[in-house]
């Protein structure tokens, strides 16, 4: 079987560095942090008191106000970055075939607020909980209602698979136009999880950081005085076609999907395998899979969540993988500005690689102030600074609770 060419014709965002691609772009490459204190709820109680916010959302520009009452925020994120990546490839959906136009959407936890509100309503306030309760709580209502709005009757499913769930919702797409299951398909992930029950979660675990007294240095990835994460909303949309379809059309391509990589660490719950065991061959499985050798990789947009444990295995792992290749590699981290958008971290992050291959241009890892004496100093980090560089192949990892590794390869085009 021959498998077709897969093209990204269509970006969208909704994240804490923007509301378009072209805000998102120009704060990323600025090394602008997201990060702030909490303003959508009375946070005083909490450990944690900042978190990178969407700001200056209006869901209303994107659909009708009674709609919008009915859906979750993480839905809401995802018909924004939807709405825009549409617009942004250009496709007439009058003229596509709506049998293979699909839509597989990732998402780690869904609606988390929706659940939060009913069940303390519940409690407190009336006897009785919402008829909108599951249908605006389930994580696969963002991926289904976008099928309806567009009319797509293709391949429509939901990857839940923590922080790697938008990245396994990306390759799913990907495969399904590879394969010849789709012509088009809508894909990324959202998640809206500052809120109450996620920031005190996250806190018991001490699994996010607790630097209240200067929120924008928070996020360091690599840097030895890390403590955590920050947690971060938002969404990101790509549209996927067939590369010959989309020439036909004289569609503008952004870059090529040139292969996917999948792995399980089966070590723990939440902490990564300290020898990356599953980070190599997941980045070994996605270069294999776009046909590519480990020395074409000039850029890894790393999973780098600024943990104690995770920022020094993802390190080692590349350097397990890549060998002597590992200093040629620039590394960065936005989650360094973005925080840490968990379901649809691979969707913005993926976004990040692709504008990187098109401009040429590597986004920094921003707050590093010391060096890890236990992360190799000689690898190309972009701490603290943009810089131009003409790329290639470009990856990006998320990895997530579980154990789930998803890595993505793409091409420039």
């Amino acid at each position: 079987m021959e498998l077709r060419r897969v093209v990204v014709t269509g970006l969208g965002t909704v994240n804490p560095l923007g509301n378009s691609i072209e805000e998102y772009w120009d704060n990323l490459k600025n090394g602008v942090s997201g990060a702030a204190p909490i303003t959508k709820f009375d946070c005083s109680k909490h450990t944690t008191q900042f978190a990178c916010e969407v700001k200056g959302f209006d869901a209303t520009l994107y659909m009708e106000r009674k709609d919008a009452r009915k859906y979750d925020l993480y839905t809401q994120y995802a018909f924004a970055s939807t709405h825009q990546a549409i617009a942004d490839s250009g496709l007439d959906l009058e003229k596509i075939d709506k049998d293979r136009a699909g839509v597989i959407w990732g998402a780690g936890i869904g609606g988390l607020q929706t659940f939060f509100e009913e069940v303390k309503a519940y409690r407190e306030e009336r006897p009785r909980f919402s008829p909108f309760f599951i249908p605006k709580m389930i994580a696969n209502i963002a991926g289904g209602l976008l099928s309806i709005k567009y009319g797509f009757r293709g391949p429509n499913y939901t990857t839940v698979t923590a922080c790697a769930s938008a990245s396994h919702a990306i390759i799913e797409a990907f495969n399904k136009i590879r394969l010849g299951y789709a012509d088009v398909m809508i894909t990324g992930g959202s998640e809206a999880a500052v809120n109450e029950a996620g920031v005190a979660g996250f806190n018991s675990m001490r699994a996010i950081s607790t630097r209240n007294d200067d929120p924008k240095t928070a996020s360091r990835p690599f840097d030895k005085d890390r403590d955590g994460f920050v947690i971060g909303e938002g969404s990101g949309a790509l549209i996927l076609e067939d590369y010959e379809s989309a020439v036909k059309r004289g569609a503008k391509i952004y870059a090529e999907v040139a292969g996917g990589g999948m792995s399980a660490d089966a070590f723990h719950m939440t902490a990564p395998d300290p020898d990356g065991g599953g980070a190599i061959l997941v980045m070994k499985g996605a270069v294999k899979d776009a046909g590519l050798k480990l020395e074409d990789v000039d850029y890894i947009n790393v999973h780098g969540t600024s943990t104690p444990l995770g920022d020094i295995a993802e390190p080692n792992a590349i350097l397990k993988t890549f060998g002597g290749h590992a200093y040629n590699i620039s590394i960065s981290s936005t989650k360094s500005m973005t925080g840490h958008l968990l379901g649809a971290a691979g969707a913005v992050e993926g976004i990040a690689s692709i504008l990187a291959l098109k401009y040429g241009t590597i986004p920094p890892t921003i707050n590093h102030f010391t060096d890890d004496p236990e992360i190799d100093g000689k690898m190309d980090f972009t701490f603290n600074k943009a810089k131009q560089r003409a790329i290639k192949v470009a990856l990006s990892n998320t990895f997530g609770f579980g154990g789930h590794n998803a890595t993505l390869a793409f091409k420039k085009f």
